[in-house]
């Protein structure tokens, strides 16, 4: 039977594009930027004539649209050692070819500017970059995952038209595993400030040093640099609660030394009385107003930024108390991609993935293995999600720099990252790398002993409340013998070991003082590598590459990772509600998973593939079925058809059997299975599933799932198209190939579907459906009005 085609309105509601308070300007430059792919020549060049480039704004990731090139057969990676991989030309990085990009901008400056400080603040260019301003270069990155503030004030010509350029490369494939993505990703601004007296860039360091539910304080620390020096600056604070309310308002006069031009200051220390405590179920924020006040009483500069009161403790008894109560990390580590998206940095795809995490559980994000955008910290903040905030993967090798050594980048790379995060209260640990204590070419030959301690000596220096970590290699034991750790973990503040949880207790008898986190679990021994922790003395776990992700596959047609739990368009796979089972124990869980095939692969020695599950019951008539009911209930009933076929307990006693009942040989009968879950030898069910089989698909479902939508140029709204039969329920079989249509101010920002071996890119107009479903990635524009999406399918 022929789908029909189906049509949604969608409401773009009407933001405000403001500046900030007065004394500092902030102006997004996200907008009216033209791109041209290639090492283009005289591209910084004012003269260039850029009309017929293409028009594009921010965030943009120029690999994401380019064609997927498969791989020659000794370009193919090794499946079994990521090492290897690096060899290939193109497979680690999403089989994407690597290249250069360039942006121009031209604008006139502001007359008002004359005689300020004019910045442009990057916060990424993938992967290095070059920044000219008139042709003249004033800049730039060597390290992607980072950005730099820009001072174009010299170089500007007031009246007439000025050109900022950007050379953005996306360097060798061996500087990653995985999918960079390639570009101005993340957000630019223009800041403009008084040229005299101002903040410096990431200025502040807001600790809570003392803790408790009747009185707290919170000190504050500003870097401010004064051109002229005075013998005294004058610095107005504001600090509104939670609630909007302000709780402290104060002026304060700080004495100078003017032999420093920078120079940090204690801006003040200040006890709040009765604080609302910032924690993962109540993530209460403050902000701090701060205004540095002229002679005159004018405002030379301002800066602004939200913080939490909380404390978080580390002990071997324990593992992590975040405001003296127990927490166990129960997290995700995943790369920073945002699958149809690339790796261009929208909040709201962010967002997106955030929500659900939390509704399945999750309450920790490791930033593997490079720090996220400061929107993502930003949205942990107000989720109240716990960040193990991470500088890089392998210091010397993959190091996702390209110009530099590492050993030449990481002073800068530590300060700039530290700055940036150190006052966000959802970052509770450092990683100052992952998986590197086995390489031999490490400076100082003592398998990185002595590059910890110096970063570590740098980042005290500039936070000193959190303890750090390095994440330790699989097979990284000490040198000698596999018996003790390596040396490196026992210098770490703490233990954190790659999969390798079974060598916590032996660990733990030999070195009482180590405290630990399992800093990557996979999928396939998802189960034991939890139940199989004492979860009452370990820090926690982040299970790896949940969210399937672009780069790192195990094979073409594979275009990256497929061994998570949430597929590339964010669509739940059975396991999903395994691991919801033990993360939320105190919710019902019962989900219905029937095997479909095993994977046994291997990735870096590590055994990675699991039995691939599906949640269906359309099947072929007089097949013979295994599958699992993922419960956390204390038994199971199945039914088919209504006819019961046996009822089993939930055997916790075993981790490898744990919240998973197996049932094997169930023969397929059209109709319905249903699974019923008890607790406690009640007759009422506590949780139920079913799964009908389904007619032929006559129809499209569309859903929105941003019904804030803010036109802003920047947010987005995920529209998920299902097909489904003359009873509304969703066919799982449906591939029918659709086409979307927009009308009104809005734009296509990407198309996904679950399928990661699919040859369609990300891009364009169409998509097919995968199981059943397929999303449509909304952009706002900057006008306000309705827009429509108009689905039909695609003729062949």
């Amino acid at each position: 039977m022929k789908i029909l085609s189906n049509t949604i309105i969608i409401i773009l509601l009407v933001t405000c594009l403001c500046d900030s308070a007065f004394g500092r300007s902030v102006e997004p430059w996200n907008f009216g930027w033209k791109f041209k792919s290639g090492n283009t020549p005289a591209a910084e060049a004012v003269s260039t004539d850029d009309s017929s480039w293409a028009d594009i704004n921010l965030p943009h990731d120029f690999q994401i649209s380019q064609e997927w090139v498969e791989p020659s057969p000794d370009e193919r990676p090794d499946m079994t050692n990521q090492m290897a991989n690096v060899k290939s030309r193109l497979s680690p990085r999403g089989f994407k070819e690597m290249g250069i990009g360039w942006y121009r901008k031209s604008f006139v400056p502001d007359s008002a500017w004359i005689g300020k400080r004019v910045l442009l603040d990057f916060e990424g260019i993938m992967l290095t970059g070059d920044v000219y301003l008139n042709g003249t270069r004033v800049g730039g990155t060597n390290y992607g995952y980072l950005g730099t503030e820009i001072d174009l004030s010299a170089g500007l010509k007031y009246g007439q038209k000025n050109t900022v350029a950007v050379k953005a490369d996306t360097g060798k494939p061996e500087n990653s595993r995985w999918y960079t993505g390639g570009g101005l990703y993340r957000d630019v601004n223009l800041i403009v400030t008084d040229k005299n007296h101002y903040f410096t860039r990431n200025p502040l360091r807001i600790t809570t040093p003392v803790i408790s539910d009747t009185l707290s304080t919170v000190k504050i620390e500003a870097e401010i640099a004064s051109r002229h020096r005075p013998d005294s600056l004058t610095v107005k604070i504001e600090i509104e609660s939670p609630d909007g309310i302000t709780v402290y308002d104060s002026t304060k006069k700080l004495r100078n030394y003017r032999s420093q031009r920078i120079r940090e200051f204690l801006i003040d220390s200040i006890a709040v009385t009765s604080p609302q405590l910032w924690d993962t179920g109540h993530p209460d924020l403050y902000t701090l107003h701060l205004s540095l006040i002229n002679k005159d009483g004018s405002v030379a500069d301002t800066y602004s930024e939200h913080f939490g009161i909380r404390s978080v403790e580390f002990s071997p008894e324990f593992g992590m108390k975040l405001n003296g109560r127990k927490v166990l990390l129960k997290g995700i580590a995943n790369h920073h991609t945002l699958g149809a998206l690339g790796a261009a940095a929208y909040p709201r795809a962010m967002e997106k993935r955030i929500q659900l995490l939390k509704e399945f559980g999750f309450n920790h994000i490791r930033t593997s293995h490079n720090p996220y955008s400061k929107s993502f910290l930003d949205l942990c903040d107000r989720y109240g999600i716990l960040v193990v905030d991470e500088l890089y993967d392998k210091w010397k090798r993959q190091y996702s720099g390209d110009r530099k050594d590492w050993s030449e980048q990481w002073q800068h790379d530590v300060e700039e990252w530290v700055r940036r995060d150190r006052s966000h209260p959802s970052v509770v640990m450092w990683s100052l790398g992952n998986e590197l204590q086995m390489i031999s070419d490490l400076p100082f030959n003592d398998w990185g002993v002595t590059p910890y301690r110096l970063q570590k000596m740098l980042l005290d220096r500039l936070d000193g409340t959190r303890l750090s970590t390095v994440a330790m290699h699989p097979r990284g034991r000490n040198h000698f013998t596999d018996s003790l750790p390596a040396p490196l973990a026992l210098v770490t503040d703490i233990a954190s070991y790659n999969y390798r949880y079974m060598y916590f207790p032996g660990d733990s008898r030999r070195f009482p003082g180590m405290i630990f986190y399992q800093s990557e679990a996979n999928t396939s021994g998802m189960g034991p590598n939890y139940f199989d922790m004492d979860l009452n003395r370990v820090v926690g776990l982040a299970y790896w590459g949940m969210i399937d992700y672009l780069g790192e596959s195990q094979g073409w047609p594979s275009k990256g990772w497929l061994q998570g739990v949430f597929d590339i368009s964010l669509e739940p796979k059975p396991m999903a509600y395994f691991l919801r089972s033990f993360f939320k124990p105190d919710e019902p869980v019962v989900r219905i998973a029937i095997a479909d095939a095993d994977d046994n692969s291997e990735w870096n020695g590590v055994t990675v593939g699991t039995t691939k599950f599906s949640s269906h019951w359309n099947r072929k008539p007089g097949e013979s079925l295994n599958l699992c009911t993922f419960t956390n209930a204390d038994e199971v009933e199945l039914r088919i058809n209504g006819k019961s076929i046996g009822r089993k307990p939930n055997n916790v006693s075993d981790s490898k059997t744990r919240n998973r009942i197996l049932w094997e040989n169930i023969p397929y009968t059209k109709g319905y299975i249903e699974a019923i879950a008890y607790r406690n030898g009640e007759k009422t069910p506590v949780a139920q599933h079913r799964l009908d089989t389904t007619g032929k698909a006559t129809k499209l479902k569309i859903e929105g799932d941003n019904p804030k939508w803010k036109a802003d140029g920047t947010d987005l709204i995920h529209v998920r198209i299902s097909a489904r039969d003359s009873k509304d329920r969703q066919v799982p079989d449906d591939s029918t190939p659709l086409k979307f249509h927009v009308d009104g101010p809005a734009e296509i920002a990407g198309v996904i579907n679950g399928d990661i071996t699919s040859e369609e890119l990300t891009t364009g107009n169409s998509r097919r459906l995968f199981n059943g479903t397929a999303t449509v990635i909304l952009r706002s524009k900057r006008e306000a009005g309705d827009v429509k999406l108009t689905v039909t399918p695609k003729e062949p």
